[in-house]
């Protein structure tokens, strides 16, 4: 109202509210409580860009802020990760090579993905949004650059990777030190720097993003990208569960029709597979799978102890009856139908197709072991 008085003129357009910092036991932090950390201290142990990023993470526009410790570490572990991530671009020997169909892909893969999560970014900066816009950098960071990018175009021990790959490399870290620079000032600042030599009173503060928030994104590649590292995951899966080494070959039938073709180069390196296969339908002596709609098998052939893997099937076949039988009780209870809120009801019949539906698979795979 003084602004209307007094110059005839809305003052500002947005209020932003933040919350209070309390402690582990929900009291606010007080000078007379004496519950307050000492940020000297925090920043001592954690790095200054640990305990803001921290914070920050930790504090949704107009909550209060929950402050434990560990959320200075989270930070602290963060800027680690970036460190190391940095220095294993450092170890590798360039050199003039033609460049791998899986890099070329990779790099396609991560632009998209970067451009994407920079419009994210922008759009949720704009909101004010400033936890949400430091957590989709962190997950970009983390478990798409670090989890899956450097894993995809990283060279085999001792032999060198593409320049073509390695400049698109050191690119996109540039790129991405970009959109982290708002939240941890100080590590970003200090790898900008060591990337590539610049020039005297250069500084990432200077550098716009607007180019990225602009940026294109394909979004089919990035849709297929997800169901190829999924299908990464569940070939992992197996391994796992079937004790079969990381290194060993394996191949894959794609049941039908093979939707992740063009992608194949990824998948195979990812996964450790030595082909992929297409086929009218899936082989005896696999372990099957299913992405979205499309089934994929792995051929196990003679990579398992038959023995103790129908040992191991009848075991979870036998609990995953008796959970049965008992939701099957529940079910055919009248009194517990009428009288059950409707959510816990259909909970129970969910309960109930998902054990029936396996069940009907270890059926099916035991029976093809003992074959």
């Amino acid at each position: 109202m003084s602004g209307y008085e007094y110059r005839k003129d809305m003052p500002f357009k947005n209020v932003y509210f933040t919350g209070i910092v309390r402690d582990k036991l929900g009291r606010k932090m007080s000078k007379s409580l004496g519950n307050s950390p000492d940020p000297i201290g925090l920043i001592e142990k954690y790095g200054a860009d640990g305990v803001r990023m921290g914070l920050m993470l930790s504090a949704p526009a107009g909550n209060d802020i929950p402050f434990d410790e560990a959320i200075c570490e989270q930070g602290r572990n963060f800027n680690n990760k970036i460190w190391n991530a940095f220095r294993l671009t450092q170890t590798w020997t360039v050199a003039d090579i033609e460049q791998p169909e899986s890099s070329r892909i990779a790099v396609e893969w991560f632009r998209s993905k970067l451009n994407s999560t920079a419009a994210e970014m922008d759009d949720l900066m704009s909101k004010y949004r400033i936890s949400e816009a430091l957590m989709a950098v962190y997950k970009l960071f983390w478990d798409e650059f670090a989890s899956w990018y450097l894993e995809i175009i990283k060279p085999v021990y001792g032999q060198p990777i593409d320049s073509k790959t390695y400049n698109a490399t050191l690119e996109l870290f540039e790129e991405l030190l970009m959109l982290l620079h708002p939240f941890m000032p100080f590590i970003t600042e200090e790898l900008w720097q060591a990337v590539r030599e610049r020039k005297a009173g250069e500084s990432i503060m200077n550098q716009t993003i607007i180019d990225l928030v602009k940026g294109k994104a394909d979004a089919a590649l990035l849709a297929q990208f997800e169901d190829a590292k999924q299908v990464v995951t569940e070939v992992r899966s197996v391994r796992k569960a079937k004790n079969i080494g990381p290194r060993e070959p394996l191949t894959v039938e794609a049941v039908g029709a093979n939707p992740l073709s063009a992608l194949d180069s990824v998948v195979l390196k990812m996964a450790g597979l030595e082909e992929i296969v297409v086929v009218a339908a899936k082989s005896e002596g696999t372990a099957a799978f299913m992405v979205g709609t499309q089934e994929y098998a792995v051929r196990l052939g003679g990579l398992i102890d038959v023995e103790a893997e129908l040992k191991k099937m009848e075991a979870e076949l036998q609990h995953l009856e008796g959970f049965l039988k008992g939701v099957n009780a529940k079910l055919s209870n009248d009194n517990f139908v009428a009288h059950a809120p409707a959510a816990v009801v259909e909970n129970e019949r969910k309960k109930q197709a998902d054990a029936t539906q396996k069940i009907a698979t270890i059926k099916e795979s035991i029976a093809a072991l003992k074959k």
